[in-house]
Parts: structure tokens; sequence; C-alpha cells
């Protein structure tokens, strides 16, 4: 059931079944998430059981701001508290030692934990409805990832989370994600803050604010890298096999598909093939639909879910993407289509 996130009356709602245990479909400005309350256990079981996650694979918990963050975290660097003046209520996430025995099943039982502050109006009045008064106990934090199938494409509209979960889900209508990806996930629990994954936020941003060296989830570190959300190889995946490649070689690949089509260059399905690209493609294949990718690394952010998405709708096998060109504030949309690529399946 969709309701509109702008009624107070829907906000009630929200704040009622997520205290009385239920999921919610919640708008933030990144993509659409499905939330719980991540100090309830049994009700973040569900979330991974919903979405067939890994219970080991721990989830973000979305606040009202960093006076929550106390509840959640044993230590905050001075670094850390620096970002959080800079960019929440914002697309970043950070990595925290948790407090032992606080949001376990949210974390994965892993001790350290994601949190952010979401700037999306309806996910902050949630929030805030949630916070102890008149009586009620205080929810400090939503655990709230994406509200999809585990590793597929994430959701970015109302719509989208219902077509995941049906109408047994209350879903509240922000429209669609101004963002459009998931949000930059720093980590914070090292002594020295690493990049874990891209987003709207870039690493020379918190680097600026840092006043220290942000690095690469690559580089070595004497403590091992904590697990975090959305890092994983293979995810955001349509049902469509993603192959990324240059300008040159993706209208190469449709030259060689010819007025007809062949079935030997596609693999498997129905033989369609879609591609988005910031060049235009030329293709004599009635077959192939070619789609324009915005030659803006922002408004490509917020397009891309649903344009892999819409093509899945479509009914295509295969989806040739040009590959983003160099520089960091492509970082986040190169991030989300190689580990749409990477897909196992496939």
């Amino acid at each position: 059931m969709i309701l509109p996130g702008d009624a107070p009356e829907s906000i009630a709602a929200a704040a009622r079944c997520l205290r009385s245990g239920g999921l919610l479909g919640l708008p933030t400005e990144t993509v659409y998430g499905l939330a719980a309350n991540a100090d309830d256990d049994a009700a973040v079981a569900q979330i991974f059981k919903a979405k067939g996650r890994p219970a080991d694979h721990p989830l973000i918990v979305h606040v009202a701001d960093a006076g929550a963050v106390a509840h959640y975290a044993s230590e905050v660097p001075e670094f850390a508290r620096g970002l959080m003046q800079a960019f929440w209520p914002g697309p970043l996430t950070l990595i925290l030692p948790r407090h032992p025995g606080v949001a376990v099943a949210a974390a994965g039982d892993n001790p350290t934990i994601g949190l952010r502050c979401p700037s999306h109006p309806v996910a902050q009045a949630v929030l805030k409805a949630l916070l102890g008064k008149s009586g009620l106990s205080c929810v400090w934090g939503l655990a709230a990832p994406s509200a999809n199938q585990f590793g597929r494409v994430s959701p970015t509209t109302a719509a989208h989370v219902q077509g995941e979960f049906g109408d047994g889900l209350l879903i509240l209508d922000g429209g669609a994600c101004s963002v459009g990806i998931e949000s930059t996930i720093i980590d914070c629990s090292r002594g020295q803050p690493v990049l874990l994954r891209p987003g709207a936020i870039t690493l020379e941003q918190v680097q600026a604010v840092c006043g220290v060296r942000v690095l690469s989830k690559d580089e070595q570190l004497s403590a091992s890298a904590p697990k975090a959300s959305g890092t994983l190889a293979s995810h955001y995946a349509p049902r469509a096999r993603v192959r990324l490649m240059s300008a040159s070689d993706l209208q190469a690949s449709l030259d060689r598909l010819g007025d007809g089509g062949s079935a030997a260059a596609m693999s498997g399905g129905e033989p369609r093939v879609a591609t988005y690209s910031r060049a235009v493609m030329k293709s004599s294949n009635l077959r192939v639909l070619c789609w324009r990718m915005p030659d803006n690394a922002t408004m490509t952010a917020q397009q891309v879910f649903a344009v892999l998405r819409e093509l899945d709708a479509l009914g295509v096998s295969q989806i040739w993407i040009e590959a983003p060109p160099a520089g960091p504030e492509w970082d986040g949309v190169r991030d989300r289509l190689q580990r749409a690529a990477a897909d196992e399946r496939l």
C-alpha cells in the first residue's frame, strides 16, 4: 500500500508500523529503503528474509541527526565528527565501532556499524516521529537497506518498491530520489578514513574535510576492513546481462549485429539488445533499442537504476553501456555499473 509521504497521517501510520515491529518502504534522497527499527532484532530479521540477504551482510542504520550516533557508536574519531558536520543530513555513511549488544542484527553481528543521516524530508519526518515523546519509547534509528531483492537493481520510486514486495508492504511515496545511487561509505573505524564505496559525495570532498588523506579500500591497514553494505563484487544487477565498453567498441558490436541481429551474438532469451550511451549510436536492427545517457554525472546517477529497470521490463536480453568517463564525479555511477556487469549468474 502506497501512502503520500507528505501527509501527517501517513507519517503517523509509518511510525506505528515501525514501533510494532513492521517493515516500511522509506524514501531517501539516495534510493528507497526497506526500513525497520534498528534495535529490534526480530524486525530486522524480516528485512533479511524479505530481501533474501545474507544475515551477516550488515545494514546501514539511518538516524535523525548526529545526536543519535552515541546510542550506536562506541567511538567517533574527530575526522568523523567533521564529516557529520559537513555532509549530514546527506548521502554519506560512516562506519564506526559499535557498542556491544546494540543493533546486533542490523550490524550483521559485526563489531562496527554503518550510520547515515538522510536529507529526504519524508525520511526525516519519520525518524523524528520515532524519537521518544508522549510516553512512547525512543526509536533511535532505522535499518534501511535498498528496498529490492538482494543484489538486484535498487529502487528509486515508490512504484519500484511495490513491484518488488507487492501490496502488503506499507510504502511512503516521496517522489523520485534526487541522488539516485546509494551513499558514499567511509570507514572511520581504523584510525584513518577509508573509502569503501563511492557515491555522490566524492573522495576529494571527503578528504578536504578530513584534512588527512583518505585511503582507497584496496590500501593496506593494520586492521582488517569491516564488512559494509553494497560492496560485493556483483550487485545492482538487472535480469538482462550488462556489458560495459567504450563508445567505439559499442558501435562496432552494433555493426556486427547487422540488420537482422544474430542469435549467436546474444546470450539466450529474446534476441534484443539495448544501448545506454553518451555517444549517439547507430543501428538499423529493429531489435536494438538505443537510449541516451546524460553527459552530466549527477543526472546519470539520478536515472541509471530506473533505466536498468525499464529496460528489463522491455524484455531485452543484454544492455550494452558506454563506460563512464574518467573523473571523480563519475566514480559512483562507474562503481554501480561495474558491479551490475559483474553478475556471476551470467
